[in-house]
């Protein structure tokens, strides 16, 4: 077999990726992200170019405590069952492999199998991580390209949505750029899925505020931010009806889940404010758009601080569920979540 390219440096820059992907695939590919959307668009950008170089069996593995680093080291030494190229991922949601993780991932790139790729999804490590033994022999080998992908703060934000809707042939007033903003809140995956909207139900190649208005005005059926709000109403059938909607649209999980732990939060810390002695005026004085009070109003009278504190710890779970790092099904966990938050109390979505 001949022998592949070697091109990469220690360290590829995110803009730079799709240009070293085509000029040759890479053994190892380590991929450093905080932010889910941008780790995955980097992580398709690497499965398309193995699709498109013939990698047509592709193995998932999760990391979690207890997992057996002997099924890396056997994909290693292991023909494909096909005898075909390999994409393996390996999924380390920690950022820490272990001791014996460090040792099987400098195990393997010292002898890289064959007509595989190798991508390993980490978080963004930080400065001691990036002193560790493996990130280290990954990071200093010419076999692994590593992709450390930056956090993007709520100053940057305003920028990243502008080329974002540059990439859609879309432009915006500074003011309806402020308004995707204060909707998304810092979420990259819903900002993305908000200017899709936009793309999709605007003809307009210029967006001011009032066409992002008429636009979300106008919007389908299921959107992420009324499902919220019509369980904040207490409107628990509309909320389940929303979510169906949401599921069958492909709407992922962690944006649903963003925006039903963000009110959960913010409703706990109200919850503590009034049970201090605060009024509800003043207690609700924060609540951003001032629509929004009447809903706040409705969804603490109905919920002790004790109970959305739990709802919140029951979105945690959800998050580790939709990560791979619980089991459940995340989806029966969020109509569950939806209904309590609502006030429903039918016994299917009850604790056990």
């Amino acid at each position: 077999m001949q022998a592949r390219p070697y091109l990469c440096p220690m360290r590829i820059y995110p803009e730079k990726l799709n240009g070293q992907l085509k000029q040759a695939l890479l053994p190892i590919y380590l991929v450093s992200s905080d932010e889910p959307l941008l780790a995955q668009e980097a992580s398709d950008a690497i499965r398309a170019a193995c699709r498109q170089a013939d990698y047509s069996e592709r193995q998932v593995f999760h990391v979690e405590r207890g997992f057996d680093w002997n099924i890396i080291r056997e994909a290693n030494a292991s023909l494909s069952l096909f005898a075909e190229k390999r994409l393996l991922e390996l999924r380390i949601n920690s950022g820490k492999p272990g001791d014996q993780g460090s040792i099987v991932l400098q195990e393997y790139l010292a002898r890289p199998a064959e007509d595989t790729v190798l991508l390993i999804n980490v978080p963004r490590l930080d400065s001691s991580s990036l002193k560790t033994k493996w990130a280290k022999a990954l990071m200093d080998s010419p076999l692994c390209g590593f992709v450390q992908l930056p956090n993007i703060n709520i100053e940057q934000l305003p920028n990243w949505i502008n080329q974002r809707l540059a990439q859609q042939g879309l432009s915006a007033d500074p003011a309806a750029i402020d308004l995707i903003v204060a909707r998304t809140e810092g979420n990259l995956l819903a900002a993305v899925q908000e200017i899709e909207k936009l793309k999709l139900l605007t003809n307009a190649t210029h967006l001011d505020v009032e066409t992002i208005q008429t636009s979300i005005a106008d919007s389908a059926r299921y959107d992420v931010f009324g499902l919220v709000d019509a369980a904040l109403e207490g409107d628990a059938q509309r909320s389940l009806r929303m979510l169906a909607g949401l599921r069958s649209e492909g709407t992922d999980i962690p944006i649903i889940l963003w925006a039903v732990a963000r009110d959960i939060r913010q409703l706990g810390t109200l919850a503590q404010q009034l049970s201090s002695g605060t009024s509800l005026d003043r207690a609700l004085s924060k609540v951003w758009p001032a629509a929004r009070k009447p809903l706040f109003a409705k969804a603490l009278k109905r919920l002790s601080g004790t109970q959305w504190q739990l709802l919140l710890k029951d979105a945690q779970l959800l998050d580790e569920q939709s990560k791979g790092q619980a089991t459940g099904d995340a989806w029966v966990g969020m109509a569950s979540l939806i209904m309590r938050m609502s006030g429903s109390r039918l016994a299917i979505f009850e604790h056990q």
